[in-house]
């Protein structure tokens, strides 16, 4: 039997229990926790060991749309969707099964959420479309050029990870909306290093993006696929804003929206 990790964001225990005991009746076992709404503290990052356990082929939300409006809540879970994708790849199943309210369209979601399906819990029928997402595909997903990646690490902070899928970038230029980043480095993919040496840091760079002022750092370290810009962000960001660095402006920038 197929397993799933289901995530409840303000529904009832009763609700949940339904909804699992729907998912069996279709050869779907489910397991989940209830969402804790607590970016300050990182709660976001608690599920994370569960989504990344390989016996696990979907993870489910369900949720209200007032619940999925809920500027915080939509952070959290974008935060949890970026890192489960950098993990487990862009085509990994994200659904949510909507419990009331307006209709919410992947389009209306955080950007790390776009990819997600979404199926209404009161209409018939949605525990087949589920199964037929964990069992089938949404055909080929084109990777983008570039390697992004959170760390949400009680104590040390919020760091996000970016770098060339291929080739080589020249240095890289990171920069938030929202918040301001405080300390950078750059090291092999996946960690933060221990150590850092740091070409030509740059602080403080003032972008606008959408009429909106971005704070920015940067550095010109080479970068490959195998070494990282680690940034640390000092606040909630609406949005990240990423490139390869280049001293004019052709660089192809990156915009990921995160409420």
């Amino acid at each position: 039997m197929k397993k799933v990790w289901l995530t409840a964001l303000g529904t009832s225990q009763d609700e949940v229990q339904g909804v699992m005991h729907s998912l069996q009746q279709y050869g779907l076992s489910a397991d989940g926790h209830f969402w804790e709404d607590n970016l300050a503290q990182m709660a976001w990052v608690k599920p994370r060991h569960n989504l990344l356990d390989p016996a696990i082929c979907a993870w489910i939300m369900l949720a209200s749309a007032e619940a999925l409006g809920t500027a915080t809540i939509r952070q959290g879970l974008a935060l949890l969707a970026l890192n489960i994708q950098a993990a487990r790849g862009r085509d990994f199943p994200l659904v949510i099964l909507q419990t009331s309210g307006a209709t919410v369209t992947p389009e209306s979601l955080p950007g790390p959420l776009a990819a997600c399906e979404v199926f209404s819990c009161g209409a018939a029928g949605y525990g087949p479309k589920i199964v037929a997402r964990v069992y089938g595909s949404k055909g080929q997903v084109t990777p983008p050029p570039y390697r992004l990646d959170v760390h949400g690490l009680p104590g040390l902070g919020l760091w996000f990870e970016v770098g060339p899928r291929e080739g080589a970038w020249q240095g890289a230029l990171f920069g938030t909306l929202g918040a301001e980043p405080d300390f950078h480095a750059v090291g092999p993919t996946g960690q933060l290093p221990e150590k850092t040496t740091l070409n030509f840091p740059e602080k403080g760079l003032r972008l606008e993006w959408s009429g909106q002022e971005i704070v920015a750092w940067a550095v010109k370290n080479t970068l490959d696929a195998a070494s990282s810009y680690f940034v640390r962000v000092k606040g909630q960001p609406q949005a990240i804003v990423f490139s390869a660095y280049a001293a004019e402006a052709d660089a192809e920038v990156f915009v990921v929206k995160l409420q």
